[in-house]
């Protein structure tokens, strides 16, 4: 069950947190992993690790919120196999309200979470369009609930759900598939550096705050989202599409 045998995936942002967890679990499902990433060491540290195991992955630098390096990396992957999977992972994380949110602040994460999302998916449809495909975005739980201080983030992964609703309905002619996951709170290296960052001397306190703010009462792990993407990437989800999966310890339905 769930092999991706003969598959090639791109998954953007692959060399940290959530996309390395991803990348690692399709490479063991034997598909062939492209990791886009503008962090070449932790791409090349993600590419080590799936080598080390027997699998199968490649690097390439990439700046989603550029067309035409998105373009052109897409076009060189494409002109050697086809292109069955796209992860939609990379992203940044914005804290504050509508008041001390700025323009600048919304222009960095309109670039990145929803531009840079909407150049990989219109690179990769004609290639899919030809054999068929599967596209998974990386929403959030700020997509459908509300989240204090996390105005502009929750725009943009709004904003995700609403292409990958979209794309799913324009493209199921084609064979093309498109789904979303929607984590709450996980527990990656950018949540360390956050709370280091925001509360020094507080770190053990805040990180015991933050998990609880999951009703299970823990922060989620990243090979734990892996699982669901290998789901949703497999043969065995085929009869899925324009659907949002929340992974999220009960933060959406039982966080009242």
């Amino acid at each position: 069950m769930f092999s991706l045998e003969g598959k090639t995936v791109i998954v953007t942002g692959g060399g940290s947190g959530i996309g390395e967890a991803i990348s690692i679990e399709l490479a063991k499902a034997r598909a062939h992993v492209n990791i886009l990433d503008t962090s070449k060491d932790k791409a090349l540290q993600t590419v080590s690790k799936i080598h080390a195991a027997g699998g199968s992955a490649g690097y390439f630098y990439c700046d989603i919120t550029e067309q035409k390096n998105v373009q052109e990396v897409v076009e060189e992957i494409g002109s050697s196999s086809t292109i069955d999977i796209l992860i939609n992972n990379a992203g940044i994380a914005h804290v504050g309200t509508i008041e001390n949110t700025t323009g600048k602040d919304m222009d960095s994460l309109y670039a990145v979470n929803i531009k840079g999302a909407f150049h990989c998916m219109k690179a990769v449809i004609p290639h899919m369009k030809k054999k068929g495909g599967l596209i998974l975005n990386m929403a959030s739980v700020a997509a459908s609930v509300g989240i204090a201080d996390r105005f502009a983030y929750s725009m943009t992964k709004g904003a995700i759900l609403a292409m990958t609703y979209s794309v799913a309905k324009d493209y199921i002619a084609h064979g093309i598939r498109c789904n979303s996951i929607s984590p709450a709170r996980i527990h990656t290296p950018f949540v360390d550096g956050f709370i280091s960052r925001n509360y020094p001397g507080k770190e053990a306190e805040m990180f015991a705050s933050l998990s609880k703010s999951q009703p299970i009462g823990r922060m989620g792990r990243p090979s734990e989202v892996a699982f669901l993407a290998l789901y949703l990437c497999s043969d065995e989800a085929s009869f899925i599409t324009g659907t949002d999966f929340p992974i999220d310890g009960g933060f959406i339905r039982l966080n009242n």
